[in-house]
């Protein structure tokens, strides 16, 4: 089931505003890559946090690694 929203937050609606002045397609790209960079910083502080406080270990990614990850499907 796909969740629909009835209203955009307001970081929503600014993300819409900035795609919405890339004039070209290059220039979507390379915003694009930043959002994507900011996210991956994003992630990789709360790795690090989590490895610092001993939530996440080699142990725990080692198991991450052995996990099915894909979506189970509803037979029709």
């Amino acid at each position: 089931m796909i969740a629909t929203r009835k209203s955009l937050n307001p970081t929503q609606i600014h993300l819409l505003e900035m795609f919405d002045h890339c004039p070209t397609d290059g220039m979507m790209d390379e915003l694009k890559s930043v959002l994507s960079a900011f996210y991956a910083q994003v992630v990789q502080r709360e790795a690090d946090r989590l490895w610092d406080s001993g939530t996440l270990d080699g142990e725990a990614i080692e198991k991450m690694l052995d996990e099915h990850w894909r979506t189970p499907h509803a037979k029709a």
